[in-house]
């Protein structure tokens, strides 16, 4: 008796799906990918681009295909997908691009993140490469940016899930049956996005990346120093520093075991302030007054921007130092919205 090969109505004999993700959504979605496949007899394998050298990317088959998964930030995906796309070596591959977006719930109704320019500008990159885009798909996971807003609930969270499992497997099935799905690409009013995603890309996750502290909770554990995908935490001072190189994945604040780090609410609105009043002001009147009329916005919005992020990194560094005086650091914790319950809940994908 000849046992049927299953994987003959199959487009693909091998897919490969590399992935980022921070709080475990991107992961999560990749395993969803990886299990369809595996359940319709075609081989998988996916890949944290975390952990691999991201230098020298080994080849794929020829005849895989390949899947990226990846969260948005910023109405983009985050530097380190899109530097690892960048660099990745040129083929003719079929390719599917994933993102997983802010999703939220209104009654059973999820509503729908935004994903800004990240596909547009992956598949620009991967078609310069020699790439063939089969599909794209955003999924609306829970949000997990508690610097932002307020975190979402248990079960808000598990239907979620639920729910985007169902399509994620949907999706799977239809794309290894050799078919193509582009829908996402209709959301024109992502490309209106367009200027904030190379706002954040450019400027914006910098000034991010220096709102997080460590409590005096922190136990030394150093579970956030070795658990960062981009290796941005340092120690100084014998407390987590976040460096430039942090892109709010916030797997840090998800998985400290502590609950130990916040966002710097009350910091960054002092500093706004200060900055303001004694630093800007005073810049553009002197050197107006000895140097030349800064008259383009334009010019003058990047010198700002630019003076703004200078500044900040050194108010960063001086209140961490001034957060071994406990009131110092009551205060910059009294002052952070995560502190609190009806905000700060923190996420783990499930």
């Amino acid at each position: 008796m000849v046992i049927p090969d299953k994987s003959e109505n199959k487009a693909y004999k091998k897919v490969i799906i590399y992935y980022f993700s921070g709080s475990g959504n991107a992961r999560n979605v990749g395993q969803w990918f990886a299990q369809t496949a595996k359940e319709n007899w075609v081989e998988s394998q996916i890949i944290n681009i975390a952990k691999i050298q991201r230098h020298s990317i080994v080849h794929p088959e020829p005849d895989a295909l390949i899947v990226f998964i990846s969260p948005v930030h910023g109405f983009n995906y985050p530097p380190v997908m899109l530097n690892f796309i960048i660099r990745f070596p040129k083929g003719k591959n079929k390719v599917v691009l994933m993102n997983t977006r802010a999703g939220m719930l209104i009654g059973k109704f999820i509503t729908p993140g935004l994903t800004g320019i990240a596909f547009y500008l992956s598949a620009l990159i991967l078609k310069v490469k020699g790439y063939s885009i089969k599909a794209i798909k955003p999924v609306d996971m829970p949000s997990n940016w508690i610097s932002i807003h307020p975190g979402l609930n248990a079960r808000t969270v598990a239907y979620l899930h639920e729910k985007n499992r169902e399509r994620v497997v949907t999706f799977a099935q239809k794309i290894l049956l050799g078919k193509s799905e582009f829908r996402a690409l209709l959301e024109v009013y992502d490309l209106l996005l367009a200027p904030i995603a190379f706002g954040y890309y450019f400027m914006g996750r910098f000034f991010f990346a220096k709102t997080y502290y460590a409590s005096k909770d922190c136990n030394q554990c150093d579970l956030c120093v070795k658990a960062c995908p981009v290796k941005a935490i340092i120690k100084v001072d014998q407390r987590p520093f976040w460096t430039f190189n942090c892109e709010s994945c916030m797997k840090c604040m998800g998985s400290c075991p502590e609950k130990a780090i916040e966002t710097g609410h009350g910091v960054f609105i002092g500093y706004s302030l200060i900055f303001s009043m004694f630093i800007i002001v005073p810049f553009f009147k002197y050197f107006n007054l000895y140097f030349f009329q800064i008259e383009n916005g334009l010019l003058k919005n990047l010198v700002e921007s630019l003076l703004f992020l200078m500044f900040f990194a050194v108010w960063y560094r001086i209140v961490h130092w001034s957060m071994r005086f406990k009131i110092i650091e009551r205060i910059i914790v009294y002052t952070s919205f995560t502190k609190y319950k009806f905000w700060g809940q923190r996420y783990k994908a499930l």
